[in-house]
């Protein structure tokens, strides 16, 4: 009887599961290249580099094209939100954080005004290299 129970019970899960990838419509997009730009090191006489790999979580995949058509605008923002960090935020954990977060804010606004719509859930840095 238990085995029957177990066997149920795993098949309803199954099924379940099934289901809720089917419903999943959930894409990703990455810039090509990596954004690669400057930032103000602590004396105006030094410049630093910082190289980030930028992925997109799209709300919907059909949104792709919509993305790939905004991606010359999407990488300037990000360009000019990185160029004006100063070092200390640009190696630091926290400010790495905040960073990704004033690009997610900016990048939903953008395309908000462009098409409309929300498209973007979540921007995800996915290498970030500084010197």
């Amino acid at each position: 009887m238990n085995r029957i129970c177990v066997a149920l019970m795993a098949i309803v899960l199954i099924c379940v599961s099934t289901n809720l990838r089917a419903e999943s419509t959930v894409g990703y997009f990455g810039f090509e290249p990596d954004i690669i730009t400057n930032y103000i090191g602590q004396s105006n006489k030094k410049l630093g580099y910082v190289r980030v790999t930028v992925d997109l979580m799209l709300d919907d995949v059909s949104n792709i094209a919509v993305v790939e058509h905004h991606t010359p605008l999407l990488r300037d923002a990000i360009v000019q939100i990185l160029s004006k960090e100063p070092e200390e935020t640009i190696k630091s954990l926290t400010g790495r954080e905040e960073i990704r977060q004033r690009c997610a804010e900016k990048l939903k606004t953008l395309l908000k005004e462009e098409t409309g719509q929300e498209i973007i859930r979540e921007v995800l840095f996915t290498k970030y290299l500084y010197h």
